[in-house]
């Protein structure tokens, strides 16, 4: 049996497509990721769309007492994001499918900001796309966990890599939440300062 989860604000869409394309109809800094299949066995699966619309009206609901989430909110157009659970079965296949959707970013001219590659077999690509000079266009992450899941993630609008936290927070997505305190964590790690390697006293004559 196919499992959705729900989430507070979160909008359940499948989306159409049988192979990722960056369509010349699509706004810059989205992304098509194309159509999944349910896992068998009752295997994890979820698959959320939430539009401007929706934003909007969640950044309305914060702005007079929080209006640095407003204005994150504000600057956000389309979140997406696929959950699918790995099995023996699909675990070749959706292993290689990231990969294909990796290189097409990287074909489209998406910079490759951040690749994360843990002892634990995680593998995680995020990739940024501008909009006239500094302002972004999109973010979009892909995640391999050669052990549990694959995690893809689209968002379209001015946000930065370490701010995807704060949205998952605000729209209670816990994709979201999970990945930005991932990214936390491994940016307090390459800014904490490194020790030193004592060096070896001089042996004395």
């Amino acid at each position: 049996m196919k499992t959705m989860l729900r989430y507070p604000l979160a909008v359940a869409a499948l989306v159409a497509g049988a192979s990722f394309n960056v369509l010349a109809g699509l706004p810059a800094g989205q992304v098509d990721f194309g159509k999944f299949t349910p896992p068998g066995d009752g295997g994890q699966f979820v698959e959320i769309q939430i539009n401007s619309n929706l934003l909007s009206l969640a950044a309305q609901v914060v702005e007079k007492q929080q209006p640095e989430a407003a204005k994150l909110l504000h600057g956000v157009q389309l979140v997406h994001v696929n959950v699918v659970g790995l099995t023996d079965e699909n675990r070749a296949e959706m292993t290689k499918r990231v990969r294909q959707i990796r290189h097409d970013l990287d074909a489209q001219g998406w910079d490759h900001n951040v690749v994360v590659q843990g002892k634990d077999g995680q593998d995680v690509g995020i990739y940024t796309k501008t909009r006239g000079g500094e302002a972004l266009a999109g973010l979009a992450i892909t995640v391999i966990d050669a052990k549990d899941q694959v995690v893809l993630i689209n968002i379209v609008g001015d946000i930065r890599p370490e701010q995807v936290a704060a949205l998952g927070e605000k729209l209670d997505i816990k994709p979201l939440k999970d990945i930005g305190a991932a990214l936390k964590d491994t940016a307090s790690k390459d800014a904490a300062p490194k020790e030193e390697t004592p060096k070896e006293a001089a042996p004395e004559n």
